[in-house]
């Protein structure tokens, strides 16, 4: 079994109510990677792991039985985004084979969401 190695960066971008999105951000679980919203409002996500986003249990474990709600997350999150601002979300990762197994990005912006994997950037659904 091959190890995953993956690292996720994103721009910052400037939310309308730090406090909300601080709590929506508590709220679900990045796996090991952190975020950070600052007093002046910059939302920004970063570390060594894929982005994939679970609500949190009352334990602080994230809810593996509820599935990934990434989609639904940054539907949220779109809401709160200052006008003209961007967050735009990305992930490489490959195993020991050297293969990248793992490109995919989100954009959030305009009250919208996009994803692009190793295709095309679409539009989410709402």
């Amino acid at each position: 079994m091959a190890t995953l190695q993956a690292a996720t960066t994103s721009t910052g971008a400037i939310v309308s109510n730090p406090q909300t999105v601080r709590e929506l951000c508590e709220s679900h679980c990045f796996g090991t990677l952190n975020w950070e919203v600052t007093e002046d409002g910059e939302l920004t996500i970063w570390g060594y792991d894929d982005f994939e986003v679970y609500e949190t249990l009352e334990n602080g474990l994230p809810d593996y039985d509820g599935g990934i709600v990434t989609h639904e997350f940054l539907r949220m999150l779109a809401d709160y985004l200052e006008p003209d601002e961007e967050l735009d979300i990305q992930t490489a990762g490959f195993t020991k084979c050297r293969f990248p197994v793992l490109a995919k990005r989100y954009v959030v912006r305009d009250g919208g969401v996009f994803h692009a994997d190793l295709g095309s950037l679409e539009a989410i659904d709402r």
